[in-house]
């Protein structure tokens, strides 16, 4: 069998999702990157291994591709079991997917990179509105969540009870990038505290952002 090759970018809160997942699960991997800002995922070399062109790909030991970062964790939830970043039962599961979807669905993908690079190139926004626009989006999904999780009796030190689930990678990585936007979570206490909880786990720590060999 091959190594285990994570392509990805320091900055990118969907490749911080995975690296929590595989440092969760203590999985080694080679760590390569490709910087978003400099246009490098769109380099031959990278499309031969992804054709989308997007982050994070994970390539296994076979070989196997494997794109979409929410794919990549409920993959190695199955392949290497323990810690399980899925809850048992049914409901529990779908609560989580939920709660990672409404990050993973209606945030990110209105507010990567390469929809603000299309804001400012199609239709001149600056800095301030860029900034703006990412908040919005945050915003329209943070308040029900905040919501979801202060009022809900399945929620505990974490998303889902006492125990990390995919819904605390995707939210403690969208809080890392909110902080580059300056997002005020005062109105967020439930949101904070699990970002929190979560930041005191080593995984969590090793996986951030300003800790990869590519951040500058």
């Amino acid at each position: 069998m091959g190594e285990i090759v994570l392509h990805n970018y320091f900055r990118s809160s969907t490749s911080y999702r995975v690296r929590i997942a595989l440092a969760l699960k203590g999985i080694e991997y080679r760590y390569v990157a490709h910087n978003l800002r400099h246009g490098e995922q769109h380099q031959p070399e990278y499309l031969a291994v992804n054709p989308q062109g997007l982050m994070p790909a994970l390539v296994w030991e076979d070989g196997t591709m494997i794109a979409q970062s929410l794919a990549i964790i409920e993959f190695l939830d199955e392949v290497r079991p323990k810690p399980r970043l899925l809850p048992d039962d049914a409901k529990g599961r779908a609560r989580v997917r939920m709660l990672s979807q409404m990050i993973g669905c209606d945030i990110h993908p209105v507010n990567n990179l390469r929809v603000l690079n299309e804001l400012r190139t199609r239709y001149g926004a600056d800095d301030s509105e860029i900034a703006n626009w990412f908040r919005h989006w945050v915003n329209a999904t943070f308040e029900p969540l905040e919501r979801i999780l202060a009022t809900s009796p399945e929620t505990g030190r974490f998303c889902h009870g006492d125990e990390v689930t995919i819904a605390d990678l995707c939210l403690v990585a969208q809080c890392a990038n909110n902080s580059r936007f300056n997002v005020d979570m005062t109105p967020y206490p439930a949101i904070a505290a699990i970002r929190d909880t979560c930041m005191e786990i080593q995984a969590f720590a090793d996986a951030a952002p300003a800790r990869q060999p590519d951040a500058v």
